[in-house]
């Protein structure tokens, strides 16, 4: 039997450090009768935040999905984070969610992180509340908040409540529909409140607001705007029905607001998700793609008739095994079904599925379009690979992830370490796309690359308390590449002799620099069979294993072509390893001949700043070598575009912060590489000289 999908909620709560989602997501669980005792993140002991980092530093790092019950309707509620360098997790929640609820601070107002998860849910189109928090802090107003959201958000906040009393006199809000006052005064028991009628001094500005109300409500019928222009007052079912619409398209974001903490003005704000965000099938559907990444023009209709089509948004490792989280967009999953994962083009089956609850889980048997759960032990689905019917297969549109651009190198403390490493490097990619490792084969260093500094640190900070594994860490580096900018012609002759056969390979051939992005070629137009066709592929192999080890500082070598055109054999001592050792040692003896040249990875960098600022960013920008592509203002500030050297963007979060007194925030991803200036390049290979000389020693 078939929920009613009118009936569900799926919302993510988003926010700045600090302004207090992960405590009103708390209050929402309490109240919903999930959680019997609140747990209070400055007691280091809430429920979403079950990692000990989490509990530690106070911040969530993970989104947790969890199921509550308000009013008739299922609310899956996932709690994001707000620090810049996990805006990644903002990112995939957006994009399984159909309404948020954006938490401002009282005092602290909008920042420059609710601006960056502001835009993203722009960029998501996805519906919003909005709640003012902590308003019983010291230096809370909610008005002032109201007026940063149009300024410094450019967005238009509909005032639903006003508050009663303010910092530590706040005790309640004014439903300006009602106009009725929701008291909470009993400090022990927060869930209790009274309805009553508002404080006589508070008459004219609930008339003054509830007439704004009307007004931006009304908008979105002509008919009651008309009447309520001849004079008739629309009622209140007419007003929450045009408050829906305009909440759904965007137009404007009604506003609450309260303290969690005290656990006041959270029951209202639960209502408003109930009356005006949208349930999943008023949502634009998710454009279906197909393998090759090209639109069908088909889109995954949420409807549990149609065909399955889930998106895996989240894995996680916790103490039970691995979760997939899921978000089922359309068609229903049953225990014991076989599911494709399009991007592997493997099917996997359905062990056990769960409902979860923070960190406690309620198994499940079936589960439909709309759902947010977790499948426990899947073993090759990453984040934004999508699960469909095997019958019948589509891919949804495919999350980005950007490519890291930080790296630095960790090894392991002692060999108990080592032998853990490898195991947890191996979770911890699963559940972070954005989280990259390799090993550097010369010095067998582990690599370990993201997003930014912080997040580097805490993924050290995760092997270390949740795996166990103690490593010690150096200084971030730049993946430098190198190249050849001359035609050269040489030839090499490999000639061993020692007793019994011996090996001889000959090979006269040219090396010349390739077209930009082109990587290594290799052609023969030997003729005549003075080297025989069988030992060509040879040849090739002896050149394309050199190129990993440029002769300037020992990068990979991008970008060149080499042509075998003449050699000679020895019927007998002549073998395709011969060849190789030829080739291997033709590239040594040839490639410092032809104009080497080293590059370096350029950034694309878009900076964002308040206006006042733009003079200091770029100026700074062009001290980095930087090249300033475009600059656009906007509401809320200048998006500046620059191609910048990444070995200039260490630190710059810091600057750029110091600079734009904390408002500033920038993202960059990889754009080409491209020739180092002469000072530079001469500073990178001195570096690998003595990289070399030290691990000669």
């Amino acid at each position: 039997m078939a929920a009613d999908l009118s009936k569900y909620r799926n919302i993510g709560i988003f926010a700045h450090v600090d302004a207090g989602k992960t405590t009103t997501t708390e209050r929402i669980l309490k109240l919903t009768g999930k959680i019997h005792k609140t747990g209070e993140v400055h007691d280091g002991e809430s429920t979403m935040d079950f990692m000990e980092q989490e509990a530690e530093r106070g911040i969530t790092i993970q989104s947790a999905a969890t199921t509550c019950e308000w009013d008739g309707h299922r609310l899956n509620v996932i709690d994001t984070p707000g620090h810049v360098d996990f805006t990644i997790e903002v990112y995939r929640s957006l994009k399984v969610l159909d309404g948020g609820v954006g938490v401002f601070c009282g005092s602290g107002g909008v920042e420059p992180q609710s601006e960056t998860n502001w835009r993203y849910a722009n960029d998501s189109e996805v519906s919003r509340i909005i709640f003012v928090n902590k308003l019983d802090r010291m230096g809370a107003d909610f008005f002032r908040v109201v007026k940063q959201v149009k300024d410094v958000l450019g967005a238009v906040p509909l005032v639903m409540v006003l508050p009663i009393g303010i910092e530590e006199d706040f005790k309640g809000c004014v439903d300006l529909l009602t106009r009725k006052a929701w008291i909470w005064d009993n400090e022990t028991d927060t869930t209790a409140f009274r309805i009553e009628e508002p404080p006589a001094d508070m008459a004219d500005q609930i008339e003054e607001y509830r007439e704004m109300l009307i007004e931006t409500a009304v908008e979105q019928d002509d008919n009651l705007m008309e009447k309520y222009l001849e004079g008739e007052e629309p009622s209140i079912e007419d007003l929450q029905r045009c408050i829906r619409l305009g909440t759904l398209k965007m137009d404007f974001f009604p506003t609450y607001c309260g303290s969690a903490f005290k656990d006041k003005g959270i029951q209202l704000v639960l209502d408003a998700v109930v009356a005006y965000l949208p349930n999943p099938t008023e949502v634009d559907p998710q454009p279906e793609v197909d393998l090759e990444g090209n639109e069908t023009g088909k889109f995954a209709i949420v409807d549990t008739d149609r065909p399955l089509r889930a998106l895996a948004f989240k894995i996680m490792d916790d103490r039970f095994g691995a979760l997939t989280f899921i978000r089922i967009y359309s068609g229903v999953i049953n225990k014991g079904d076989t599911v494709l994962n399009t991007f592997t083009g493997k099917t996997e089956r359905v062990g056990r599925m769960v409902e979860m609850h923070a960190d406690d889980r309620n198994e499940l048997n079936s589960a439909q379009a709309g759902d947010i759960i977790a499948i426990v032990g899947m073993k090759d689905v990453q984040t934004g690979h999508t699960l469909c019917d095997p019958k019948n297969p589509a891919t949804l549109e495919p999350m980005v992830f950007p490519d890291p651009v930080i790296s630095i190198a960790i090894a392991p403390k002692d060999k108990a370490a080592s032998e853990k490493l490898g195991i947890a490097l191996g979770k911890m990619i699963k559940e972070d796309p954005s989280f990259r490792v390799e090993t550097d084969l010369d010095s067998g260093e582990t690599i370990i690359k993201g997003m930014g500094e912080l997040h580097l640190d805490i993924k050290v900070d995760i092997l270390k308390r949740t795996h166990g594994v103690d490593v010690s860490v150096g200084a971030p580096q730049v993946a430098y590449r190198e190249t050849i900018t001359q035609r050269i012609e040489d030839s090499y002759t490999h000639k061993k002799q020692s007793g019994g056969s011996g090996q001889f390979g000959k090979i006269d051939y040219i090396i010349e620099p390739g077209e930009p992005g082109s990587g290594f070629e290799f052609e023969s137009t030997v003729t005549g069979g003075t080297v025989p066709r069988e030992f060509w592929p040879a040849v090739e192999s002896g050149f394309k294993k050199m190129m990993d080890r440029g002769v300037l500082a020992g990068y990979p070598c991008l970008d060149f072509k080499v042509t075998l055109y003449d050699g000679s054999f020895h019927a007998v001592d002549s073998s395709a390893i011969a060849f190789e050792l030829a080739a291997m040692a033709a590239y040594r003896q040839s490639m410092p001949k032809a104009g080497p040249q080293l590059m370096e990875p350029i950034m694309k960098v878009d900076v964002f700043t308040p206006e006042d600022h733009v003079g200091d960013v770029i100026g700074d920008l062009n001290r980095r070598r930087g090249m300033i592509k475009s600059q656009d203002a906007g509401v809320t500030g200048v998006r500046i575009k620059a191609d910048v050297p990444l070995s200039e963007m260490f630190g710059y979060i810091g600057t750029l912060r110091t600079m734009t007194s904390g408002r500033g925030q920038f993202s960059m991803e990889f754009l080409h590489y491209s020739p180092c200036p002469r000072n530079v390049s001469e500073d990178v290979i001195k570096a690998a000289k003595e990289r070399a000389e030290e691990a000669k020693k």
